[in-house]
């Protein structure tokens, strides 16, 4: 599975919340700054092309909709990070965000029940 752009895990957001959308939907979702109509089309058939997008066709204008879920993006994408930036150590990205105060004491409790509630 090939890393995406920010821009077009942007657009993916928008598909995976809308399920299907037309182009023109997509740039009425899209936060911030808006592209221009065409480039944000090409973005999508660059998706489509990356194999992370299918289309339907309505005549002359296609339906987009997300050919992989957000799960199966987050699961590659996140065990790559913590392999590339983390030493493959998940201990080392919780410990990390627990220094720079981005996770709580209570968060982690709750991580630790999680975790003990999974055990045999």
């Amino acid at each position: 599975m090939q890393k995406l752009t920010n821009k077009e895990e942007e657009i993916m957001k928008l598909l995976w919340k809308r399920q299907k959308a037309f182009v023109k939907e997509l740039l009425e979702d899209f936060p911030g700054r808006k592209p221009h109509y065409n480039t944000l089309s090409t973005m999508v058939r660059n998706l489509e092309e990356k194999g992370y997008v299918g289309h339907e066709a309505f005549g002359n204008t296609y339906r987009y909709y997300p050919l992989i879920t957000l799960e199966e993006y987050r699961k590659a994408f996140i065990g790559e990070t913590v392999a590339d930036y983390f030493d493959h150590s998940y201990k080392s990205l919780v410990s990390y965000f627990a220094r720079e105060e981005k996770i709580s004491a209570d968060e982690l409790r709750e991580i630790i029940q999680l975790i003990e509630k999974k055990q045999p």
